[in-house]
């Protein structure tokens, strides 16, 4: 589908999180974040017994904290400093991150003007970075093997003018997701019978190696 001139409905890529602010790594790193410290965190947070709050805490640590799926390596980082070292651990220090450039198209037919294949549309390694809900800026980013990356100008289909900059990653081996994957459900196909491809979102990005 991601070939020049094709028509393609865009999700709704629009950010649906509160906005929240990364907080310094000085103070990050005195703040506990385990399921073991719950009682410390709704201290801190003011969440009260089988509230929301406490709700929401307890399913980003879960997320955060759950096993890595097989070839997955992944951090729950709450700075920027945090973010940047993740990546470089997986990816080396020369680095380029990238995200979709704004929401214009958003859950509308666009047409592919120009693509790109990043790293020269090779299979290549990326680290993704996607927000989790929590009381201050959280994401979860993981290294997924086996993807390609492009990057897309996107057209108004009638007018044909340039309305945003679209960034793409395939995922080339889904034999390790879950059956009940949104993307199955979506596609009616389950793990390891096809390729995944999506746009990435706003406020969300992917790390990959800088090219020359």
């Amino acid at each position: 589908m991601l070939k020049k001139g094709s028509v393609m409905p865009m999700p709704d890529i629009r950010d649906k999180m509160p906005k929240r602010s990364f907080l310094p790594r000085s103070i990050i790193s005195k703040l506990p974040f385990s399921t073991s410290k719950i009682d410390q965190l709704k201290e801190i947070f003011h969440a009260s017994d089988n509230s929301s709050m406490e709700r929401i805490i307890l399913d980003a640590l879960d997320e955060c904290e759950r096993s890595p799926s097989p070839g997955e390596t992944k951090r729950c980082v709450g700075s920027a400093e945090d973010m940047i070292d993740f990546a470089t651990s997986v990816l080396g220090r020369n680095v380029a991150v990238r995200t979709t450039d704004n929401v214009n198209g958003s859950k509308k037919n666009i047409m592919i003007g120009s693509i790109k294949g990043i790293n020269g549309g090779r299979v290549t390694r990326s680290v993704s970075c996607h927000q989790s809900l929590y009381p201050y800026l959280l994401y979860y980013c993981h290294s997924v093997p086996k993807v390609r990356v492009y990057e897309a100008d996107l057209l108004d289909p009638n007018s044909k003018a340039t309305i945003n900059h679209g960034v793409a990653i395939c995922h080339l081996d889904t034999s390790s997701w879950s059956p009940t994957h949104g993307s199955f459900l979506a596609l009616g196909s389950g793990p390891g019978r096809i390729e995944v491809c999506h746009w990435i979102f706003e406020n969300d990005m992917t790390w990959t190696i800088a090219e020359a």
